[in-house]
């Protein structure tokens, strides 16, 4: 596929992020703008009211874009998603009259970025192999580092929708009961062992009510965002027998603000990886459905320029998004507009592709070393990490924008005197 001509300049560079292959799907606000539906395009964000409201653009079912989220246009369903895209990319292009439009484009530099769609609820899995052999190893040792299951199905747990925040919106450290090996009782503490986890998250675009197959879940995907479910490993490592994580994953998940459609990442789509063992019906591969998108993750301290820590690509996967929300409503579990599925953190085999700081650090016994001469086995106040990622094609790029969040200090307790 060859880069797609814009009347706008800057969609026509072949190292912009948001060229007219891409065309990704956010909420937006100006100082005289409120929240709004927008789609970067270049430099700028295309402001989707403004050109609905124009008639440009028109549903059968009525004004879509007067609230500020995508979840009204997801739920009217894949056919409606294509032929939006299609017009949308016609407006855009370079033998289009610009003076239709040029008035309702906004330039990204003084736009202010929201949470693109609502989130109704968040499931996060445990589905790069890599990453699952590193975790393990620590826990378990080499010879039991996955435990039985993993081959046969992806594992996830299920996360907190309130928690899930877009790029650039900062928390504090968490609170949480911990246990040092050597200590009878737990005490409630900040956490000392806070963790980034580099992911890629589905966006549910329409409902489903009984089991889906891997086809079917695939269809009803209606984009990607990058993904940061940062997780406490302490308070983790504690609650989490047996039933899995909890407190530890609930502080925050940091999602990119711009939703990154299947048709864009067309291009990247690759096949499965070999199995070792061979699927039940429900989750065998049908085609390829996972993508070739590199990623990049970079800490920043308080004083100190950005270290790239990590590497890798999103096709280390062992179970795409699609069969994640196969083996989610094998059970009949109904799946609703605007659910999150993430993919669970993504590493390679490398030890520089590694995609947490538990693995970086290999739990805290090979500290990293910052560009500034900093040290780190974990994340510290003020640290900031950035995700990113893209797919490249050979004069264009598909890019997701940054993921963002900051590690300020923990609040006062509020249960001490």
């Amino acid at each position: 596929m060859k880069l797609l001509k814009s009347w706008i300049p800057s969609a026509n560079s072949s190292v912009t992020e948001f060229p007219l292959n891409n065309l990704p799907y956010g909420v937006f606000s100006t100082a005289k703008l409120g929240k709004r539906c927008g789609i970067a395009i270049g430099d700028m964000i295309l402001d989707c009211q403004a050109v609905e409201e124009s008639g440009l653009i028109k549903f059968n079912s009525g004004p879509i874009f007067k609230n500020p989220f995508w979840n009204n246009l997801m739920d009217l369903g894949a056919e409606e998603w294509t032929r939006f895209r299609k017009e949308i990319t016609s407006l855009l292009s370079l033998d289009v009259n610009s003076h239709k439009l040029e008035n309702m484009l906004v330039p990204k530099a003084t736009a202010e970025l929201h949470i693109p769609f609502l989130v109704s609820e968040f499931t996060d899995f445990w589905s790069c192999k890599h990453h699952a052999v590193n975790a393990g190893t620590m826990l378990r040792g080499t010879e039991n580092a996955l435990p039985p299951n993993w081959n046969h199905m992806p594992i996830g747990y299920n996360g907190r929708a309130s928690s899930v925040t877009v790029s650039g919106v900062n928390f504090n450290r968490p609170w949480g009961q911990v246990k040092k090996p050597n200590n009878t009782l737990p005490v409630l503490a900040p956490s000392k062992r806070f963790d980034f986890e580099l992911e890629i998250g589905a966006i549910v675009g329409s409902k489903s009510k009984g089991p889906l197959t891997v086809q079917q879940a695939d269809d009803i995907i209606f984009g990607y965002v990058l993904l940061n479910d940062w997780s406490a490993r302490d308070i983790q490592a504690w609650e989490g027998q047996p039933l899995g994580p909890f407190q530890g994953k609930a502080t925050a998940t940091t999602i990119s603000p711009w939703i990154v459609t299947k048709e864009a990442l067309i291009p990247f789509k690759c096949g499965p990886p070999a199995r070792e063992v061979e699927l039940l019906d429900h989750l065998k591969d049908c085609g390829p459905m996972f993508y070739d998108i590199s990623l990049t993750v970079s800490l920043t301290p308080k004083k100190g320029k950005a270290s790239i820590i990590t590497e890798t690509n999103y096709k280390e996967m062992y179970y795409s998004s699609a069969q994640q929300l196969a083996h989610h409503t094998s059970s009949g579990c109904p799946m609703r507009v605007g659910d999150l599925i993430g993919s669970g953190t993504i590493s390679g085999s490398q030890e520089y592709e590694r995609g947490s700081m538990l693995e970086l650090s290999w739990g805290g016994k090979e500290p990293l070393h910052l560009a500034n001469g900093e040290i780190r086995s974990f994340l510290e106040d003020f640290d900031t990490v950035t995700l990113q990622g893209k797919g490249t094609q050979e004069d264009f790029i598909i890019g997701f924008g940054s993921c963002t969040g900051t590690v300020l200090p923990a609040l006062k307790s509020p249960y001490s005197n």
